[in-house]
């Protein structure tokens, strides 16, 4: 059985847990800039990760990179742009896709506070022209030097920050618990209890 520090800890994150806040992963190929990306969304308490995979294959996920947090973060994977776009919009939220261009608002600018997904596209070919189509805005990261853009793991920690902030001032990031969470809490836990009894994992709600 897990330690009562470690069952107070696991309810404190799930109790700041943004169930409508996500981010999707679209084709980003290297590992190290999915793990990362993964780490910043639990930081920022993202409620899922979706790994959209349509023409790259889905890295496998470093937790030496993600500081182990992909075994903490409900993760979702999708080969089809549609079909991801209609599991977010069954939840209500809106999708926010970064891309640089004159129609793009600073990410600044935009509501976090909202249930919304942060699209992150492919290192080389950005967000792509199918999911950018779908999305309800495109947003960018005002650059100051000679560079265009962030790294993409980077331009996520940056962006989550912001959303971070404005639901602490929207008073969004107060515990709140819910049965999906309940059910989140009570895997963790039999998950922790069959690691230390060396049996399978339990199957993930």
């Amino acid at each position: 059985m897990p330690s009562a520090r470690r069952i107070a800890r696991i309810r404190a994150v799930l109790e700041r847990r943004q169930n409508d806040l996500s981010v999707v992963i679209e084709n980003v190929w290297d590992p190290h800039n999915a793990s990362a990306i993964v780490r910043s969304a639990d930081g920022f308490a993202a409620g899922t990760v979706h790994l959209l995979y349509t023409i790259e294959e889905a890295p496998d996920l470093s937790s030496g990179v993600s500081a182990y947090t992909d075994k903490w973060t409900n993760l979702e994977r999708h080969d089809s742009t549609t079909e991801l776009v209609a599991a977010l919009r069954e939840r209500g939220q809106r999708i926010f896709a970064t891309h640089v261009d004159e129609g793009a608002r600073d990410y600044l600018d935009v509501d976090w506070t909202q249930p919304v997904a942060l699209a992150l596209g492919n290192e080389q070919r950005g967000t792509s022209e199918e999911l950018l189509a779908l999305a309800d805005e495109r947003i960018y990261v005002p650059m100051l030097g000679f560079a265009q853009s962030f790294n993409v793991s980077v331009a996520a920690a940056v962006i989550l920050a912001e959303a971070a902030r404005q639901r602490r001032v929207a008073g969004l990031l107060e515990a709140t618990w819910s049965e999906a969470k309940q059910r989140l809490f009570e895997y963790w836990i039999a998950r922790d209890e069959a690691r230390e009894q060396r049996r399978p994992p339990p199957e993930a709600p």
